[in-house]
């Protein structure tokens, strides 16, 4: 495939969960794991705080209404404008809050450069979704799909729940999917499956290039053995009463995990 001169590293942050600390981390890991040259550039409500080596753009206008009471992030729906400041070409999409653990290059260079190329979504694996933690796609590939969205954006929301399904359903092109072994969902895969989860920590498999952290828990959380925020670290006794009283209405026996140093490793690069 032809290649762009310049590498195009795009990410997205809203709101106040992520900010500078996120943006700032994931360009390091980026700058460690990415051969020159290449461009760092994230689309933000917020300037502050923020690296000077980071091309830091206002967030694209958001097509039609922000759905409510779904979970999926579809804020990223700014990213399918036909135009996005003067980038051209590909770019390479990551989400920020997951971490790199190699090289970057091979997604710019795997496959057609006019193809949209999405992790697989181990979570739906029947349902041949995409996930959209990190993909590459060609600007303006996915404007198609801002008329869609602002023509009903709840009605779309509704229906397919998370953007990366309506992306995956609607794209104007079948979009492909990464190696399996380069992306990798941290709590369906290298966290062990249960019961072996309460006697052996999270792995990094051999082969990965990232690993992505949807659906929780974060890095941070994953760091300390906890399975979200607000939930205090705990040891496979205290999660096992934990469970027993309150049942599987807040969290699953899968749902435990011991601490992951390695994550450390790179989260704080």
């Amino acid at each position: 495939m032809n290649i762009d001169p310049v590498k195009q590293v795009v990410c997205i942050n809203w709101g106040t969960k992520y900010g500078a600390p996120y943006i700032n981390r994931m360009y390091r890991m980026v700058a460690a794991n990415i051969t020159p040259p290449f461009r760092f550039i994230c689309f933000t409500d917020t300037e502050e705080g923020v690296l000077p080596e980071v091309e830091a753009f206002p967030l694209p206008e958001m097509p039609g209404t922000i759905p409510t009471n779904t979970p999926g992030q579809w804020q990223k729906a700014r990213l399918w404008a036909p135009k996005l400041e003067d980038l051209t070409g590909n770019f390479l999409f990551l989400d920020l809050d997951l971490i790199i653990t190699d090289s970057l290059d091979p997604f710019f260079t795997y496959g057609d450069p006019d193809e949209l190329i999405m992790a697989w979504n181990v979570a739906r694996p029947l349902n041949r979704y995409g996930q959209s933690s990190i993909y590459r796609a060609p600007v303006g590939q996915l404007a198609p799909l801002q008329e869609i969205f602002a023509a009903d954006p709840q009605g779309v929301a509704d229906k397919y729940r998370f953007e990366q399904h309506f992306v995956t359903a609607n794209a104007p092109r079948k979009p492909r999917f990464w190696p399996r072994k380069w992306v990798r969902h941290f709590r369906i895969e290298c966290v062990p499956r249960m019961p072996m989860n309460f006697f052996r920590p999270p792995r990094l498999l051999k082969g990965t290039r990232v690993v992505i952290f949807a659906g929780g828990p974060n890095p941070p959380e994953a760091i300390e053995g906890r399975r979200r925020e607000e939930m205090p670290r705990m040891t496979p006794k205290e999660f096992l009463a934990y469970w027993r009283a309150n049942g599987a209405k807040l969290t699953r026996l899968q749902d435990y995990a011991m601490p992951a140093p390695w994550v450390a490793d790179y989260w704080n690069k």
